[in-house]
């Protein structure tokens, strides 16, 4: 199975938006920044820069004081490329999904450029083998 990461995040007042609810810029922002820990967990952080973000929706409405789940793995890798696959649930039961979706990061060289970050990943699980193949056909 592959790992995954968990980070968990309280909304308040500040993250909220002129309606009372979630503000989707600062989703959006715990959303990258969770797949970039996943990320930087196996490969030097001052390596990897955000490439995409790939289809990104807001299912429900989030509220004040509701605490998020970030879960993130990486489904796919190329040579100097990583797709993660991030969720974003209700804290108490993780039943309830507010937003997913996937972000490709690159592994580059003090000068920016791609390298090869030389780790592979295989699918095993239904659930994995389904994102890979996700992950796979997400538009360049």
């Amino acid at each position: 199975m592959l790992p995954i990461t968990q980070i968990f995040r309280l909304v308040k007042s500040e993250d909220l938006n002129h309606h009372g609810t979630f503000f989707a810029g600062r989703c959006s922002e715990w959303f990258v920044e969770s797949g970039f820990i996943c990320v930087a967990r196996k490969l030097a952080p001052n390596n990897i820069v955000c490439l995409k973000v790939h289809g990104l929706a807001f299912l429900h409405p989030v509220h004040l004081g509701d605490i998020l789940c970030f879960e993130s793995r990486i489904v796919k890798t190329g040579r100097s490329t990583l797709t993660v696959y991030v969720t974003v649930k209700e804290e108490k039961t993780g039943n309830l999904i507010y937003t997913d979706g996937f972000i490709t990061f690159c592994h580059v060289d003090l000068n920016t450029k791609s390298q090869a970050h030389g780790l592979s990943i295989k699918p095993e699980t239904e659930e994995e083998i389904q994102l890979f193949e996700r992950a796979k056909n997400l538009p360049a």
